[in-house]
């Protein structure tokens, strides 16, 4: 089991300098990754730190964290500049970024932009995108044809240092399966903190359930990551208990939520993960 921080990038957190203060403690408090947000419009248009450079002083200021957004809604940027920038923040850290992607929360960000607001186009794009940043970050001439997207011949430098790419994380529902099935084709699902059809937090055993799918669906080679949301802050045991159900479950990474305060994210990060 590894221990990862989802970290807001908005209001308290909207400062890359405090960022990269609160790696740098996380880095030596023990936990293994730090994962900001990849916001960029909020409902009241509040502050919002750029992920990006983000990663960018955090990869300079830690040698050992895994890092990257969770995550990237693909459909609001363009495939090629998302294979530009993570692959010279992969250089930059040393091969420790991470991809992660998803359709994007909710519709107002992307009404206020005009773009898609129709799950399943959204999907298409993420499809897309992701089969060209694949193809660029692989050796030779990149060529994809599809609906929104079109390269031919295209040659992109340097790669990623992690070969044969970044991992991909991508989002997904339980206990919905399409966005599930996505996910088993790359390398790791970010599981989103909320059953799908219940609303509540999801637990080990529905973690497992959807760990379970994986094993049964995923045919390509190499490992798979499986990420869950937990808060442990306030549990008597640490979190102990969560993070064994988490492991047991079928779980690679648990991801702490970000507290409801700056103060307390610092005070999070300080306690160190609950290993056991």
């Amino acid at each position: 089991m590894k221990f990862g921080l989802d970290v807001a990038t908005t209001e308290e957190w909207s400062d890359v300098g405090r960022l990269t203060e609160l790696a740098v403690e996380a880095e030596a408090a023990g936990w293994d990754g730090f994962f900001p947000w990849d916001v960029l419009l909020t409902g009241d248009g509040g502050p919002v730190a750029d992920p990006w450079l983000t990663l960018a002083s955090v990869a300079l200021a830690t040698t050992r964290l895994r890092v990257g957004a969770m995550v990237t809604p693909l459909t609001r940027r363009l495939p090629w500049d998302v294979a530009k920038t993570v692959a010279e923040l992969d250089q930059l850290s040393g091969g420790r970024m991470v991809l992660g992607v998803g359709l994007g929360s909710g519709d107002s960000e992307f009404t206020a932009l005009g773009l898609p607001t129709d799950l399943r186009e959204r999907a298409d794009f993420v499809d897309e995108s992701l089969a060209v940043i694949d193809a660029l970050w692989s050796e030779g001439p990149a060529r994809f044809v599809g609906r929104h997207y079109r390269i031919e011949g295209a040659q992109m430098a340097p790669k990623p240092r992690q070969r044969p790419r970044v991992p991909i994380w991508t989002a997904a529902g339980w206990p919905r399966r399409r966005p599930l099935r996505r996910a088993i084709d790359w390398d790791g699902v970010y599981l989103m903190t909320n059953n799908q059809e219940t609303n509540q937090r999801l637990s080990p055993d529905e973690v497992a359930q959807a760990a379970a799918f994986v094993r049964t669906n995923r045919t390509v080679g190499g490992s798979f990551d499986i990420a869950a949301n937990v808060s442990t802050l306030d549990h008597e045991d640490g979190g102990s208990a969560i993070t064994a159900a988490m492991a047991a479950a079928g779980a690679t990474w648990t991801m702490e939520l970000t507290p409801t305060t700056y103060e307390k994210h610092l005070a999070l990060v300080r306690r160190g993960p609950p290993r056991s």
